[in-house]
């Protein structure tokens, strides 16, 4: 079992570091393995080390010290076109002065590809991004969205056992990023390419990715589902960057197996989850989703029950985020759909609120910039 599931791994990251300057380390000690077939995304803010990890895999920078394998072989002393690797980038790269087919056909020709092969998957690509019509057509003739499908086309028609995506879709408006996300996921569900994709944005790295890679300061802090980095957030960074987090600071007082009791300077005292390894006295921060937070008569049974006043209602079309002074927090959100949210309730009104343990995480007491 456990070399099949070793075969099943493409991309090696062995203890790869890199600095620019000889001391800070913009990458400390990478350990990362990819499988094949996956959609992984490395996910953080700026300066995390991301994108210097995307660039040492295709070649563009060079590790200061580890390796990086790609099925099975090194990539030192490998050039980025002899890497068997397709690439997308945010500003699509494309040649201004070819049409999109021979946009399409340049990776094809450099690779020595036969003619009549040639325009048979120049062909195919365009219609795998549906833009079937506009091979004859220049990039400067094309939308934003076309030219992020012809750069897509382009990664993919010599199909590479790896394509790399750079915050491909950062320069696109809203609407037409969250379509755009849809489609490279169903691309890479019909094809089956193995993707590394990059993006400071958490929305988009939850909608796309089988596994997200969370980047902070040079380190992944987790690597897990969309939905285990939401519901079971390791530490206090991965809490607050994916999704919106309540926080509240406290003192572990006792701690039982998995569960523990917090003490919070207003007085309260909560029962949660401890995740992180605090003994009693140390300092910890708890970490409560705001759709999770029960209101009025649903809180009764919630293992953790207080008041919180209504300070603001924020009204986003299908829910309702209410901001409330909870614990001597005033910035504590909950989030209601609206067809639950109660018509009587008004700001100043004070009200019982409530969740369960299994909600509520002890994590680590770290003040963040970010």
């Amino acid at each position: 079992m456990a070399e099949s599931l070793a075969n099943d791994v493409l991309v090696r990251f062995r203890n790869v570091q890199k600095s620019y300057d000889g001391e800070a380390l913009i990458v400390k000690d990478l350990n990362l393995e990819i499988r094949k077939g996956e959609f992984l995304t490395l996910l953080g803010p700026s300066g995390s080390g991301k994108t210097t990890s995307l660039m040492m895999l295709a070649g563009f920078e060079t590790p200061t010290a580890g390796e990086i394998q790609l099925a099975g072989r090194s990539l030192k002393n490998v050039p980025p076109h002899k890497r068997d690797i397709g690439m997308v980038f945010q500003n699509y790269a494309l040649f201004p002065h070819m049409t999109v087919a021979e946009n399409l056909a340049f990776p094809l020709s450099v690779r020595k590809v036969a003619k009549v092969d040639l325009e048979a998957r120049v062909k195919r690509a365009l219609a795998m991004v549906q833009l079937d019509k506009y091979g004859a057509r220049y990039p400067g003739q094309l939308s934003g969205g076309q030219q992020q499908r012809v750069a897509l086309a382009r990664a993919l028609v010599f199909e590479p056992q790896l394509v790399l995506m750079d915050e491909p879709l950062g320069a696109l408006d809203k609407q037409l990023r969250e379509q755009m996300q849809i489609e490279i996921k169903h691309l890479h569900q019909r094809l089956g390419v193995t993707v590394v994709y990059v993006t400071h944005d958490q929305g988009e790295a939850l909608t796309m990715s089988d596994r997200v890679a969370v980047f902070h300061q040079g380190e992944i802090q987790q690597i897990d589902s969309p939905q285990g980095l939401y519901e079971h957030p390791k530490n206090t960074f991965v809490a607050n960057f994916i999704g919106e987090n309540n926080r509240l600071s406290g003192t572990m007082i006792s701690r039982d197996g998995d569960r523990c009791e917090v003490a919070l300077p207003t007085g309260e005292r909560v029962r949660a989850l401890a995740i992180h390894d605090a003994a009693p006295g140390q300092a910890v921060s708890l970490s409560i989703r705001p759709e999770r937070i029960q209101l009025n008569g649903h809180s009764a049974d919630s293992h953790n029950r207080f008041s919180g006043r209504v300070q603001e209602f924020i009204y986003l079309g299908d829910h309702v985020r209410i901001r409330m002074e909870v614990c001597g927090s005033t910035g504590f959100f909950i989030k209601q759909p609206i067809s639950e949210l109660a018509p009587s309730l008004v700001v100043g009104d004070v009200v019982p609120l409530g969740w369960q343990i299994e909600h509520v995480r002890a994590l680590d007491p770290v003040e963040l910039a970010d």
